[in-house]
């Protein structure tokens, strides 16, 4: 009997909504790609799903993408080689990639709290300031 009564709890908490402190509403950043940076609105969240919408709107013809990193390191601190950052030295949770000037993508992946950077890593375009932190509180 305890069984089910531990059952009928969970499944009464999940339709209510409580979870362990983790958003089940899906949250929205848009993500700005400029020419020589990326702007995020807003720059935290709460854990849980979260849809960038991200815009290249540089004003040259430049194709850029967004790479989601979870490091402690510092949006400027990050390794590069051969003019990207090793992607592989972190933990990637998702990607955009080669959004066409004037163009938009998606992006829907869930995050747990911590530090992020993301960078668009095309081969220079990190060290031209393309990058940013967020934010992703409990």
């Amino acid at each position: 009997m305890g069984r089910v009564r531990r059952m009928i709890i969970l499944v009464s908490a999940v339709m209510l909504g409580v979870s362990s402190g983790y958003s089940n509403a899906q949250q929205l950043i848009k993500a700005t790609l400029l020419s020589n940076s990326i702007h995020l609105d807003p720059s935290q969240v709460k854990a849980g799903a979260v849809t960038f919408d991200v815009h290249n709107v540089a004003d040259n013809n430049m194709v850029h993408e967004l790479v989601v990193l979870k490091t402690p390191v510092a949006d400027d601190a990050l390794p590069v080689h051969k003019g990207q950052v090793p992607e592989q030295k972190f933990r990637k949770m998702g990607e955009v990639e080669d959004v066409a000037p004037g163009k938009s993508r998606r992006l829907t992946i869930t995050l747990l709290p911590g530090h992020y950077v993301l960078v668009c890593n095309k081969t220079g375009h990190y060290s031209m300031g393309m990058h940013t932190s967020l934010i992703v509180t409990p």
